[in-house]
């Protein structure tokens, strides 16, 4: 198979979802993995500075495409716990998308962001009275998926309808999500720090998502449009500058 080990500039772009780890006390409360409302801000981050930041507090290593991709290469945001600890975080490649971009203004967008999430067996509830359950594969290819969704608009949806719409492809992102063995995943296989490794994935109108686990202790999350998946290789960071 062709991968970004071989191609430079490669096009761009949670394996069974892992059962939650057995909560001490008290009982876990059901919830979904960490999404896109746990972000630190709403909004970029103002400065490169403050951007990269957020990414350094994390205890676990990043991750993006190979180095064989030769693009531009940006920082998302970050999801943090209650405490602050940091959870996921995403790093952007190809060209920076937009809510309204190619799917209803025709324009041509080819980007792939990476989602890197932290493997957790206990997380605290943002009340801090209960436990949630671990994350997983499954966490990330929910982050993925709904993360792909924020950057689609059908063409002819109005504006005030988007919403609505948005809210019902989110919770159809959850469901497929919690059952990556069902008939709309299929696998590949992408090597990951240079080692081959098994990714959900899946296609739809809006673009593609994949979802696996590093031997590096994290989940990997990836999604995109205009850059074909069977390309990719993916990399710890060693240096975030090259992202500011």
């Amino acid at each position: 198979m062709e991968t970004t080990s071989s191609r430079v500039g490669a096009q761009p772009a949670e394996a069974t979802a892992e059962a939650p780890a057995a909560a001490p006390q008290p009982t876990p409360e059901p919830e979904r993995p960490p999404g896109p409302e746990a972000q630190e801000s709403a909004s970029p981050a103002p400065t490169a500075r403050r951007a990269v930041d957020g990414y350094l507090r994390a205890d676990f290593p990043w991750y993006g495409l190979d180095g064989a991709f030769t693009g531009p290469r940006w920082l998302m945001q970050v999801g943090a716990a209650a405490d602050g600890t940091v959870e996921h975080g995403s790093t952007g490649h190809g060209d920076e998308p937009s809510a309204r971009g190619e799917i209803a203004t025709g324009e041509k967008e080819r980007f792939a962001v990476v989602i890197t999430v932290a493997s957790n067996p206990v997380r605290r509830s943002g009340d801090g009275t209960g436990v949630l359950e671990a994350t997983s594969v499954a966490s990330a290819a929910w982050l993925a998926g709904s993360g792909l969704l924020a950057y689609s608009w059908p063409g002819q949806m109005d504006h005030s309808l988007r919403n609505d719409w948005l809210d019902q492809q989110t919770e159809a992102a959850w469901e497929l999500a919690d059952d990556l063995e069902g008939g709309d995943w299929s696998t590949l296989s992408l090597p990951v720090d240079g080692e081959p490794t098994t990714f959900h994935y899946r296609e739809s109108e809006f673009g593609w998502v994949l979802a696996g686990s590093t031997r590096a202790g994290v989940h990997l999350g990836a999604y995109g449009r205009g850059m074909s998946a069977y390309g990719l290789g993916f990399s710890a960071i060693p240096d975030l500058g090259t992202y500011a």
